[in-house]
């Protein structure tokens, strides 16, 4: 199970009564997450998740906050932080950073079809949309010089064929890097996966997990979604449920010729930071009991991404 912090009753039922929410109920320590802590937690005014910040400075925490904030009045389906009657948001448990935030309805799927694709789409136009004019600066700690940074360091640790895959894609990115930070940004959530969607049948009912977000190029965050809810068992991209997704997401916001340029390397450089991430993870916790997603998965991804056979649509 992913809970790097334990919690006991007595410590969780002081940290919440400041919140006037009734008496804890019950609690639960949630498997599915790699990087923080996470509780589902019943109280007699609803149901919540408790999250305890593992990684990352405390300093960043205001960013998510106030994205949440904006993304909430925008009308989307995300958490955002309970106050307490105090009006405080960003609080300490067990000397982490914790935030409480309602619990939203529906449950992952595992098996994305076309109109869940369309769904995505628009859910992440809407997003951009919401932040673009007016985006909250933060920088992604796992980027383009992180990348480079640390596939130098792991390309020792392949074997001869995945080692000349990411140097490839490590050379494109030195090449393209220019042109990468160039493209239209917005405050992404770089982390839209399957496992952090919520689903009433094909009904888009909440975008968990956001400790990724930042500030980035748009077409980043379409590619990290497409490339997770549009690959089959093989790591290929479905076309229906690819054209489904981009075309979703244009009709709310038109890409542009520079993007449909480069979107085969942004499919690309997307495979890149979460075959790292898991390679890391994999030496990181291997032994612990912790969720590690397999890194073998985006290998085989970024080896069928060097022929991208769905364009981008976008506006002449």
């Amino acid at each position: 199970m992913s809970v790097f912090t334990p919690l006991a009753r007595p410590e969780l039922e002081t940290f919440l009564a400041p919140y006037g929410l009734g008496r804890l109920l019950d609690f639960q320590g949630i498997a599915a997450g790699s990087e923080n802590t996470n509780f589902f937690i019943s109280l007699e005014q609803g149901e919540f998740v408790l999250t305890l910040v593992e990684r990352g400075p405390v300093q960043e925490m205001p960013f998510f906050i106030e994205l949440l904030d904006v993304l909430h009045d925008a009308n989307l389906p995300v958490p955002y932080a309970l106050r307490t009657t105090d009006g405080v948001a960003l609080r300490e448990l067990a000397g982490k950073p914790a935030l409480l935030q309602p619990r939203l309805a529906g449950k992952h799927i595992k098996q994305a079809n076309a109109q869940h694709c369309v769904q995505v789409g628009e859910l992440l136009g809407h997003l951009h949309l919401a932040t673009k004019d007016n985006m909250i600066k933060r920088k992604t700690d796992r980027g383009l010089d992180w990348m480079q940074e640390e596939g130098t360091q792991l390309l020792s640790h392949l074997g001869a064929e995945p080692r000349d895959l990411l140097q490839r894609a490590l050379d494109e990115i030195t090449e393209q890097k220019t042109k990468i930070l160039a493209l239209p940004r917005a405050n992404i959530h770089a982390d839209l996966f399957r496992d952090n969607a919520m689903f009433e049948g094909t009904h888009l009912t909440g975008l968990i997990d956001f400790y990724n977000a930042c500030s980035g190029p748009m077409l980043y965050d379409v590619a990290i979604a497409l490339n997770d809810w549009c690959s089959d068992e093989d790591g290929i991209i479905d076309g229906p449920r690819a054209r489904a997704l981009l075309g979703a997401y244009a009709a709310l916001r038109p890409f542009t010729a520079a993007e449909a340029e480069l979107w085969p390397t942004l499919l690309r450089v997307a495979c890149v930071r979460f075959w790292l991430s898991r390679l890391i993870a994999a030496e990181s916790f291997a032994g612990q009991d912790v969720l590690i997603h397999d890194p073998k998965e985006f290998e085989q991804r970024l080896a069928q991404r060097q022929h991208v056979s769905t364009p981008l649509p976008f506006a002449l």
